[in-house]
């Protein structure tokens, strides 16, 4: 039997710190930073990425970027898929356990037993391992919303990014894209600029707002920077020129704002003709639109184009449905399970004029998740037919023997993503 990584353990203990109630605020966060004598005080230049959508394709294309220069980049993105390792990238590579549980160990023995969010205390251990690495860039993702959000306390990044704000979390962030646009834009600082990706009108009068307030000079996307596709290129200008590029290997037409955004960034850090290249052609990022080959579940359903992704609100079903219509027409079949927590019909409503069939599961190990049942019954309330299997290779086995040459979208959540990629790891 493998043992369990010892920084399992520890992670399973710091959930034991979570209070009691949720209440959204960084005081926990600086108590503990200054136990730990700042290491949010010592990081390379920091790119700062809010957003509700696009904001870890935008990471992984800038982290392309700057690596394709040369540069020594860390990065720290949220949730993970399949190990926790994922969220902390050192200087180009993931954290290395014995480096994790080291972190770990010291920030939980800093935080003395005291209230702390199992985000906020794994934030805080990122930050320590950036502050102990030498690198060039340190990429830093909003976790939920930006200003009280973990990540928001380097006083002066050197950029920070707003990718497409739309409905999500509304819990924890507000009822209207307006207010959900106030927490985004929290990540504004006085003097740092901000590349703005594309946004319906009511979130961006909010963040040009909150610019104004804090006197941060905006980068916002249909103004100071245009992306656009033409001919199977991707072309984009501002006020340096034109750049006219491959498309992003990252499937999905979505991805071209990402790139945008991505190369706004880059052009802004006055970076050389080889970020823009590798921001487009280099860019890695797991569990969005992944096509799945040469894996167990392949042989499982040897005939099925397989695909995978963990968008889950309704701009990303949006996106999936644009990107599944571009692709060559054949029978397209869903395997989806969602948390209970999300807008399960907003998600589906779009996928039901590009799907021609939906298998509902409920996510293995997630308490969260929302019951096959109830997933079945809300893909019909949005005229898609649908049925309920015991998980995800069974799903794939009745896919196989109803219809062998469809395509296959196992979507939904990302806890459905990081649970196929563990299956097929």
């Amino acid at each position: 039997m493998t043992a369990t990584p010892r920084s399992d353990i520890i992670l399973e203990r710091m959930m034991s710190l979570h209070p009691k109630i949720i209440d959204l605020t960084l005081d926990r966060v600086w108590t503990l930073l200054a136990a730990l004598d700042h290491p949010e005080r010592d990081l390379p230049p920091v790119i700062h990425i809010a957003g509700t959508n696009g904001k870890g394709s935008t990471q992984a294309m800038i982290r392309a970027g700057l690596e394709a220069t040369g540069a020594r980049v860390h990065a720290y993105t949220s949730p993970h898929l399949a190990r926790f390792h994922e969220r902390i990238r050192l200087a180009g590579t993931l954290i290395s356990e014995p480096h994790l549980t080291e972190v770990l160990d010291v920030c939980h023995a800093a935080n003395d037993g005291a209230d702390i969010t199992y985000f906020e205390i794994t934030t805080c251990a990122a930050l320590l391992a950036f502050a102990r690495t030498t690198a060039d860039y340190t990429l830093l993702e909003v976790g939920l919303g930006g200003r009280l959000d973990a990540t928001n306390v380097i006083e002066r990044p050197a950029l920070t990014i707003i990718t497409p704000v739309s409905m999500d979390h509304e819990g924890y962030l507000g009822d209207t894209l307006g207010e959900i646009a106030g927490e985004k834009a929290g990540i504004l600082k006085r003097g740092v600029p901000c590349v703005v990706g594309p946004q319906e009108a009511a979130a961006l009068e909010v963040i040009e707002a909150w610019a104004e307030r804090v006197g941060a000079p905006l980068l916002v996307h249909g103004q100071h920077w245009h992306v656009t596709s033409e001919r199977g290129r991707l072309v984009y200008q501002d006020e340096t020129g034109l750049l006219d590029l491959p498309m992003p290997n990252l499937p999905g037409l979505h991805q071209v704002q990402n790139a945008g955004a991505a190369l706004a960034a880059l052009r802004h850090l006055g970076l050389p003709d080889a970020a823009y290249d590798g921001a487009v052609e280099r860019a890695d990022w797991p569990g969005r639109m992944q096509r799945l080959t040469n894996t167990t579940l392949n042989v499982l359903a040897p005939d099925v184009d397989l695909w995978l992704d963990g968008g889950h609100n309704p701009a990303a079903g949006e996106a999936l449905a644009t990107h599944l219509r571009s692709l060559p027409r054949r029978p397209t079949y869903l395997v989806c399970g969602m948390l209970n927590t999300k807008d399960v019909r907003g998600y589906l409503r779009p996928l039901a004029s590009v799907a021609d069939h939906l298998t509902a599961v409920s996510i293995p190990d997630e308490a969260n998740t929302l019951p096959a049942a109830a997933t079945a019954a809300a893909a019909r309330d949005v005229g898609l037919p649908a049925q309920e299997a015991g998980d995800v290779t069974a799903a794939l086995s009745q896919i196989a023997r109803d219809a062998p040459g469809a395509r296959v979208l196992i979507c939904g959540s990302l806890y459905l993503a990081g649970h196929v990629l563990r299956l097929v790891e």
